[in-house]
């Protein structure tokens, strides 16, 4: 049997489009599922546990306490009858939940009853005598009594109004005529059923509050739910008085699979049940599934098409992501991966790569505030971390200073001042950077450079060389800044490390090696280079560059005048002073040597 390759190229397109779906689809669905299902059981302990603390507090809070507050004002001996029927009154105007209170006096015909006028006027309306109904009978307080019940609500339904009620007896101290007095008050608990309906897990899921018989209480229409698995787990706590949480997955009696959770109030006896259909939880899975079904099928008829579309879509995000990692590592810390907004691995990883990005872009931001010396020291102490304290270590130092700075700044505006000198800096810091050194710090119109290792005091004595030369080209191309540069170069050892205070510090070099460095920068002529002898010693026979002694000078800090020389380019091989500035990797081949030109 002749199997054609057109058929074969669909075969295959059709498998490859196919195959991977499915498998892809099915360890999607299950982490999707498993993620979901972890996101809903917690959705539905939490809304169980805060219901049950919003139970409990609205009842302490809101009622009991402020009940307390007054049956002990009307237990007060310091109080008239006229004055605790006023407490009576005033307390129950307070309290708009309350709607009666009332004194029993035992084996009185008649309590003393204050009721909410508002209330009573709807019973009145529905054809209901307010006292008969908000009146709390003897046989009640009875068996309150006989129980050890108060303090704690007796729930029941208002006939003919649909409206649930908590009957709160709390007893008096002093008694009348030697009888015992019951203060009671009647609670309407609309505002709990109320933070049922209008909780946000009720747009989606159920939440029911059932009683000890497994009714349903706080609704108009109650109803009998001890058919369900969840509820007949829970009555058996409500009556036992345990208050332990519980989650538990369980099939209604109809086939819907359903993921429930409940807990207990203190203060009643109910369960506070919530409950969300795993066809609900798992819609977004469904949902993914069905898509993924279609997108078969459509693969399927379409063959290589659907095989390519479906790689298209799964590689383009990393595709974005590889390329912006290509940008971020020529140097674009501006970029992003942009439009990858699934809510999958592919999306968290795109966010965290966006933040990785930003923070190696502030890192790099940060990394132009302080010198590399610092950056080394911040990186080997990355394990102990930065502590204060230096090291003794043979370096060359470079000051340079810009001369005419104060007047070109009193002449022209800050903004100027500051783009000028930041020009200076940049060409001053591309020559340091070129042989090697360090940029330490700016200091006002100075710079401070290092320099250590290898050949340090020619590549020293090189920069500086090298710097005055960029400086007269900026003063050829900008005559009316009228600025020069006076340097600085002393080598010697140093103190190198972190000082300052703890939660600030520098790292920065100290010692007499930097104040000399200083001290010959400040005694340069514009455009010229001082040395100490270690440097020129050090440094005597670099390529193009002369060593002119001068008379030793005076230097504060110094008893004896100090030696300084002068180091100035040799005219006739500029060349080769241009390759030492600009090739840094050649710059030991241009020291002298055999075959050193002189």
């Amino acid at each position: 049997m002749r199997f054609p390759l057109r058929l074969k190229f669909f075969v295959f397109a059709a498998a490859l489009a196919v195959a991977p779906l499915v498998m892809v689809a099915q360890n999607l669905t299950q982490l999707t599922r498993d993620e979901l299902k972890s996101a809903a059981n917690e959705s539905l302990t939490l809304v169980a546990a805060q219901l049950r603390e919003d139970f409990d507090a609205t009842f302490q809070g809101r009622w009991l306490t402020p009940l307390m507050v007054i049956r002990n004002g009307v237990d007060s001996i310091d109080l008239g009858v006229a004055q605790k029927m006023s407490l009576l009154t005033l307390g129950l105007q307070e309290l708009s939940d309350v709607v009666a209170l009332q004194l029993s006096v035992e084996g009185a015909p008649q309590p003393i009853l204050v009721t909410n006028e508002a209330f009573s006027q709807k019973l009145v309306e529905a054809g209901i005598d307010p006292v008969q109904a908000l009146t709390t009978g003897p046989d009640l307080l009875r068996s309150i009594a006989a129980t050890g019940q108060f303090g704690r609500p007796l729930v029941s339904r208002l006939p003919g109004t649909g409206r649930w009620m908590a009957t709160l007896a709390l007893p008096l101290n002093q008694k009348i005529a030697n009888r015992r007095v019951t203060m009671v008050a009647k609670v309407d608990l609309s505002m709990l059923g109320e933070m049922v309906r209008r909780h946000p897990f009720a747009q989606r899921g159920e939440i029911t509050v059932i009683d000890q018989a497994g009714r349903t209480v706080l609704v108009d229409d109650m109803q009998l739910l001890t058919e369900r698995q969840i509820v007949q787990s829970a009555l058996p706590l409500i009556v036992a008085g345990a208050r332990a949480d519980a989650l538990e997955p369980y099939v209604r009696p109809d086939g819907q699979a359903m993921l429930g959770a409940y807990a207990f109030p203190d203060w009643f006896p109910w369960a506070v049940i919530t409950e969300l259909s795993e066809a609900n939880a798992y819609a977004v899975v469904n949902a993914i599934t069905r898509q993924i079904f279609v997108v078969g099928l459509v693969g399927f008829a379409i063959a290589s098409l659907g095989a390519m579309l479906f790689a298209r879509r799964l590689t383009r995000p990393i595709l974005r992501i590889g390329e912006v990692a290509e940008r971020v590592g020529s140097g674009d810390f501006g970029a992003r991966v942009q439009d990858v907004r699934s809510r999958d691995e592919i999306g968290d990883l795109a966010r965290r790569f966006n933040q990785m990005i930003a923070h190696l872009g502030e890192r790099v931001e940060l990394m132009k505030f302080v010198s590399h010396g610092t950056v080394s020291a911040i990186q080997n102490a990355e394990e102990t971390g930065m502590e204060r304290g230096g090291e003794r270590r043979r370096v060359s130092v470079i000051f340079t200073d810009i001369r005419g700075y104060t007047e070109f700044s009193e002449r022209v505006p800050p903004e100027r001042v500051i783009e000028v000198l930041n020009q200076y800096f940049d060409a001053q810091t591309d020559i340091v950077v070129q042989h090697h050194g360090d940029v330490d710090k700016f200091i006002g119109d100075a710079l401070v450079a290092v320099f250590e290792g290898d050949d340090m005091e020619r590549r020293a004595v090189s920069c500086a060389v090298g710097i005055t030369r960029a400086m007269a080209r900026l003063l050829e191309e900008h005559p009316e800044h009228e600025l020069h540069v006076g340097i600085g170069v002393a080598s010697g050892v140093v103190v190198m490390g972190a000082m300052g205070a703890r939660d600030r510090m520098d790292f920065t070099v100290l010692g007499s090696t930097v104040n000399l460095s200083a001290r010959l920068c400040s005694k340069a002529a514009p455009d010229q280079v001082l040395t100490d002898r270690a440097t020129r010693d050090a440094a005597r026979g670099l390529t193009g560059v002369d060593f002119d002694e001068l008379p030793a000078i005076p230097l504060k800090g110094y008893a004896d005048p100090v030696p300084v020389f002068a180091a100035t380019p040799r005219p006739d091989v500029h060349g080769d002073q241009y390759q030492a500035e600009n090739a840094p990797a050649d710059l030991r081949s241009a020291t002298t040597g055999a075959d050193a030109p002189t």
